[in-house]
């Protein structure tokens, strides 16, 4: 490079304050200093940078075309530096996540949005898992961080979240014909209708969580395809009542009545692929435990003012 990076910062903090008196208390510069830097860029770029009206300098189109690049320049440079910062703190360059469908996904976004702003130089690779995913995940060594049901042995685990299932299905569905409250549905009567069921991610060993030996099975990969299909009356599943709480109000969903097993309840637990965690990890730990602990406690609020 003809001109140097601490250059076009000098011409950026002319162009940006207005004058070389002012840019040079920004850059702890001379005047005389930044006029010769900018002169000497002139000369090796061959184009005129800067031109003076009054007190005050101003682009000229080449000078605005080539700041426009040149402050690209500046941003990764900057980037760079806090990046080394950040690995001489102890931040972990990239952390792995896997999570399961069933945990909210609005929860994930908030943690991770709150998370970028304390280390933006970290790497984020997020894996949506269903069923088994996450546990292989966390086995195979392929993630730091796994948000799974319990039951993955030989890993460090701490209870996270509690997940409510309820079988539900449009309120056009067959199924609501045969009810009456003088004699509630048995699972029974479930087995002649179509089940949408989410396919475990898992690679090895999957597994089939909740399929009733349903005559009809849809099987699906994501929780958010299952939802459109029950609502387009397509079918009935158990599905996390926080991805369906509005559509339980709008009456787009129905419960089905059954008279045992219509609700379900799963504890997702936080693993830790090792005992010793980064300051990265760390954190996205408390940010997960404490979006839990705030979901609890509105959800309390709310049934006291219901009450």
């Amino acid at each position: 490079m003809k001109v140097t990076l601490e250059q076009w910062r000098m011409l950026k903090a002319v162009v940006d304050h207005g004058g070389f008196a002012h840019a040079a208390a920004v850059v702890h510069k001379s005047q005389s200093s930044i006029h010769h830097a900018i002169q000497k860029m002139e000369q090796m770029l061959d184009v005129k940078l800067l031109e003076v009206k009054g007190r005050k300098a101003y682009l000229t189109d080449a000078g605005r075309l080539l700041l426009h690049r040149a402050e690209h320049l500046l941003e990764s440079a900057a980037n760079i530096d806090s990046l080394a910062a950040s690995l001489h703190a102890g931040a972990e360059a990239e952390i792995s996540i896997a999570v399961d469908q069933i945990f909210p996904p609005e929860y994930i976004g908030t943690v991770l949005q709150r998370f970028s702003n304390e280390y933006p130089n970290t790497r984020i690779q997020l894996y949506e898992t269903v069923l088994s995913g996450a546990a292989e995940a966390l086995i195979k060594g392929q993630v730091d961080l796994a948000i799974a049901g319990a039951g993955v042995a030989h890993f460090m685990a701490e209870p996270l979240f509690t997940v409510d299932f309820m079988a539900v299905a449009s309120p056009e569905h067959p199924i609501f014909r045969r009810y009456s409250e003088a004699q509630p549905l048995q699972l029974d009567d479930l087995m002649n209708y179509r089940q949408l069921v989410t396919r475990d991610s898992a690679l090895e060993q999957q597994v089939d969580s909740g399929w009733l030996q349903a005559d009809e099975r849809w099987t699906v990969s994501n929780i958010a395809t299952s939802i459109e299909m029950i609502c387009r009356g397509m079918g009935f599943a158990w599905v996390p009542v926080t991805r369906i709480s509005c559509l339980l109000s709008q009456e787009v969903l129905r419960p089905i009545p059954l008279a045992v097993g219509g609700r379900r309840r799963i504890t997702l637990q936080l693993y830790y692929a090792k005992h010793d965690q980064g300051p990265g990890l760390q954190r996205i730990a408390e940010l997960l435990h404490q979006c839990c602990e705030e979901d609890v406690s509105n959800l309390s609020n709310t049934k006291s003012e219901i009450k």
